[in-house]
């Protein structure tokens, strides 16, 4: 795991393509990728390569190395057999980073996860979850023009042992090299003063155009206030991120809806007969 050592490198930025430039670089990315593109022709969808050419300023060469390095993991990790099944019988573990029913003002998907809840399964378990998550997320994005994630975490509650820091190094090296071009904007919520000293030392590894993503935000802080306003519909926010919705997350109802995305994914052969028929 050498990788989880290494330091982020500052890109060179280059102006967005137009919407005629963004597609002749897919078709070019096509090219460099060969044969590939017959071995995993759902992953490699136009949607996808255009994630990979935003996350690496519009540069076809590293787009496709990227790509590359995307398509020898899912081959070991198989991500796209992962469905809601493996998970069904940990709820805690649901409860501790799912996506919501509702997306923020501009449409983009919101993931929420609550760092206070302690974790009772194994770190492999967890990264297993975390990919599960964002194969969704990224189904969600492909033909989008923008990044289209929304990642909330909220800190109430949060000690060193919450998040182990190699393992959120490994969270950021899969979302960074496999998931590219996802996140749109990262909520920080009421980080307690401790976690100062653990985010010096994490985002030296988050790459600055996700990190400039980066919001912290706090329940007693009026500008905050205003940030989450302004992106959300305050009645289905979480009471835990400042809105109005009390509700606890309904296991049942989240279930089903996985179990439907993971039968539009092609996840999990023996998904379609456990999908409701209403």
């Amino acid at each position: 795991m050498s990788y989880l050592f290494r330091t982020r490198s500052d890109p060179t930025l280059q102006k967005p393509a137009s919407s005629e430039e963004q597609q002749r670089k897919v078709d070019d990315v096509r090219e460099l990728l060969g044969d590939l593109q017959k071995e995993m022709p759902s992953f490699l969808s136009d949607g996808t390569i255009r994630r990979f050419l935003r996350a690496k300023n519009w540069s076809t060469e590293q787009a496709a190395k990227a790509l590359k390095g995307a398509v020898k993991w899912r081959r070991q990790f198989k991500p796209e057999e992962i469905c809601w099944e493996d998970f069904a019988g940990i709820e805690h573990e649901v409860r501790r980073a799912y996506i919501p029913d509702y997306l923020d003002k501009n449409g983009r998907t919101v993931f929420v996860v609550m760092t206070s809840i302690k974790s009772l399964t194994s770190t492999k378990e967890r990264m297993k979850q975390l990919v599960y998550n964002l194969e969704n997320m990224a189904m969600n994005s492909d033909g989008t023009q923008e990044e289209n994630v929304i990642w909330m975490c909220n800190f109430h509650g949060w000690t060193l042992s919450s998040t182990p820091l190699w393992e959120t190094r490994e969270s950021l090296h899969i979302i960074q090299n496999y998931y590219p071009g996802l996140i749109g904007a990262a909520i920080l919520s009421n980080p307690p003063k401790i976690f100062e000293s653990f985010w010096k030392i994490v985002k030296r590894f988050i790459e600055p155009t996700l990190e400039e993503k980066v919001k912290f935000v706090y329940s007693n802080n009026s500008d905050s206030q205003r940030i989450m306003s302004d992106m959300f519909d305050m009645d289905k926010l979480e009471s835990a991120f400042g809105g109005r919705n009390t509700a606890s997350l309904d296991i049942s109802k989240y279930a089903e809806r996985m179990r439907r995305r993971d039968q539009l994914r092609g996840a999990c052969k023996h998904a379609n007969s456990n999908i409701s028929s209403s």
